[in-house]
């Protein structure tokens, strides 16, 4: 289990709240279960509500500007319309079902830089609303989205950066107003012509959308410019494929169109 501190949620002699997660790690369309523990203050409280969200941080492009905001993209309620006594405590056991689309936070077993997601216990009493503080979750590859990211730590590509662009993808469907794109350094044989390979996943129950976006080096007399190949993943024959040789020829498909090679 993963215990938190014990937090004053209205201020000096409102109640209380503790949240623990009994495990952080989880998977897109996965479930992160848990107890909140509401804990009366020094006089009686009206709860309204008790709401678990999801935020992650986004990057939102604005005219010529570019700024980071915080995105609450999932909510559940779990609770609500009982009187906290003086000093009692109230638990709530829950399931927050992740979507299929989150963002990941982890690959090749380690910390993603750039992502983080976490879930928020917010309290509503009577006149106020508590958003409460974040619990970090992990978030861990699909199978399918882990043989795909090794496929192309196979062929050489070095992980650069992440992060989570508001926003959609043309002739994509998502659910979220947002999507992740984890950046990769090329290999040598690449890299004369692509700059840095952004890979972004929008997953389903049963399969995923893998959209690959090429920059493309900008010469002397010239300007970089993006180029795109998008291609889906169905997860009950992932690993019939070869997928090194896959991705090199999507890859290298999506250059030619351009011009890159």
């Amino acid at each position: 289990m993963v215990f938190k501190k014990l937090r004053q949620a209205m201020g000096i002699g409102g109640p209380s709240i503790e949240t623990v997660l009994h495990d952080p790690n989880t998977t897109p369309g996965g479930v992160v279960t848990g107890e909140i523990a509401i804990i009366g203050g020094q006089f009686n409280s009206d709860i309204k509500a008790v709401n678990l969200a999801l935020r992650t941080k986004v990057e939102v492009e604005s005219g010529d500007n570019e700024y980071t905001s915080n995105l609450e993209y999932a909510k559940m309620p779990v609770a609500g319309g009982f009187s906290l006594q003086e000093g009692a405590r109230h638990s709530i056991p829950f399931q927050f079902p992740i979507p299929w689309e989150a963002p990941l936070t982890h690959m090749y077993g380690r910390p993603l830089h750039g992502t983080t997601v976490g879930i928020a216990t917010e309290l509503e009493v009577t006149g106020a609303v508590d958003p409460g503080d974040l619990d970090p979750i992990a978030v861990h590859p699909l199978p399918a989205q882990e043989r795909i990211l090794a496929a192309f730590s196979n062929l050489g590509f070095q992980f650069r950066n992440a992060d989570c662009e508001k926003g959609r993808i043309w002739g994509v469907h998502q659910e979220l107003p947002f999507y992740q794109e984890i950046e990769f350094y090329p290999p040598g044989h690449y890299a004369r012509g692509i700059k840095q390979l952004e890979v972004t996943f929008v997953s389903y129950p049963q399969s995923m959308e893998v959209v690959l976006e090429l920059d493309k080096r900008g010469g002397v007399f010239t300007e970089g410019h993006d180029a795109f190949s998008r291609f889906t993943v169905d997860y009950a024959t992932v690993e019939h494929t070869n997928w090194e040789q896959q991705l090199d020829g999507f890859l290298r498909e999506a250059g030619r169109r351009r011009g890159f090679f």
